[in-house]
């Protein structure tokens, strides 16, 4: 680990301060380039008027010089031609001003280039780089403990730089090595369930931290394997009344007419664990109120048959937060479920005689969970049961719901 950690260390800084030098280059180049387009304008803007001038001065000079050869002529020729010469010599110098000149700019008024250049911009460029870029000798936060959970896996992640600040945490996982990684949770919570986890199968997973006010994120964790030997949890298909996702984890009450309860698959649920109703959706397509017999929870059997859960051999609670055990209801009650309610179930055994296939007295602690509050009650039963079905009933379209 510390070999191949400290090669990919090596490859990674030698390639960042590549792509580095080359985008200074290329910066460099483009300031450059800028500049001396920059020169070239000041230059050709202002020699232009001092080319006018030049040109007029020049063109004067020129003229000058041409009046000045006939008028010697005038004067050499003979007296018959010199009069005629003269007479013409005169009238051109009349209308050629020789004592005028274009205006020339003053001296202050002439561009002279040069070029300001900051040394302080290597002295910042030296800090900046000198602080550039760090070795860290561990990640600020590692992988601490994976909670097999039905179709899923429980990540949980703690901090090991006590110096260090999170203000959010980043969670990755892939199925196989040859997979990339891919973002599965990014939020503030030091745990996540990861669903959709196909049993027996050994997935990577890795966690990052970003500092409080940073924008960066920290070198990621040591990646780990984790698995579920637990199969999903899954809603029957085929009833009359529910539709189903195609992962058949989340159930939807539809509008039929026909009504019943919704058992799982198989009883996938065991004592120990916790089962969990999410995102229990009210729609707003829903026709009148919640039938006091709308129930979720769990049994030992499956009964054909049955409008409601709150029946014997079960534990449920109804949505306007009745709590029902063998079919009685019990003094204590939660609040009602609404969109977006969460309801878990946890149990445990608590044996009170011998246990046998024939029967005898079996005994769990139920605890049931919804909107921050609880209820625990003992619920008895004549047999012994390892696993557990759980289901739901609703009179009305438009109750949703996922289970895990």
């Amino acid at each position: 680990q510390i070999k191949d950690s400290a090669t990919l260390t090596r490859d990674v800084l030698e390639q960042h301060f590549s792509d580095l030098k080359g985008t200074l280059k290329k910066l460099l180049d483009e300031r450059l380039l800028c500049l001396l387009q920059e020169v070239d304008v000041i230059e050709q803007e202002s020699i232009k008027p001092l080319d006018e001038c030049q040109k007029l001065i020049e063109h004067g000079v020129s003229t000058a010089d041409d009046l000045l050869r006939e008028g010697e002529s005038a004067v050499d020729g003979d007296v018959g031609q010199q009069n005629e010469k003269l007479c013409n010599f005169t009238k051109k110098a009349l209308h050629i001003q020789l004592d005028s000149l274009p205006e020339v700019p003053s001296l202050v008024d002439v561009p002279c280039l040069s070029a300001q250049l900051d040394d302080c911009l290597l002295t910042i460029l030296k800090n900046q780089i000198f602080r550039h870029g760090t070795v860290a000798s561990r990640p600020p936060v590692q992988l601490e403990e994976f909670v097999e959970k039905p179709g899923g896996i429980l990540v949980r992640w703690c901090k090991v730089d006590d110096d260090f600040t999170a203000q959010d945490y980043r969670l990755q996982y892939r199925k196989s090595t040859a997979s990339p990684f891919e973002d599965v949770y990014v939020g503030s919570e030091a745990e996540f369930l990861v669903l959709h986890i196909d049993p027996h199968v050994d997935y990577q997973f890795r966690v990052c931290a970003r500092g409080d006010g940073r924008q960066e994120w920290s070198p990621w964790s040591v990646a780990q394997s984790g698995r579920t030997t637990l199969v999903p949890h899954e809603w029957t298909a085929g009833l009359e009344g529910y539709s189903l996702s195609s992962r058949r984890n989340i159930a939807l009450r539809n509008d039929s007419q026909s009504c019943g309860v919704l058992y799982s698959k198989a009883p996938t649920y065991f004592c120990g664990q916790t089962l969990t109703f999410r995102q229990v959706l009210f729609g707003i397509e829903t026709v009148g109120q919640p039938d006091r017999r709308d129930s979720l929870g769990v049994c030992v059997e499956q009964r054909d048959g049955d409008d409601s859960l709150q029946r014997d051999n079960a534990v449920c609670i109804s949505t306007n937060g009745a709590v029902f055990v063998n079919g009685k209801e019990m003094t204590n009650q939660l609040p009602a479920v609404t969109s977006g309610s969460t309801v878990t179930f946890d149990m445990e055994v608590v044996q009170l005689g011998p246990c046998s296939n024939e029967g005898g007295n079996f005994k769990l602690r139920v605890t049931i969970s919804s909107n921050n509050r609880e209820v625990v009650f003992d619920w008895v039963l004549d047999q012994c049961c390892g696993s557990l079905y759980f289901g739901c009933s609703f009179s009305y379209p438009g109750w949703k719901v996922l289970v895990f």
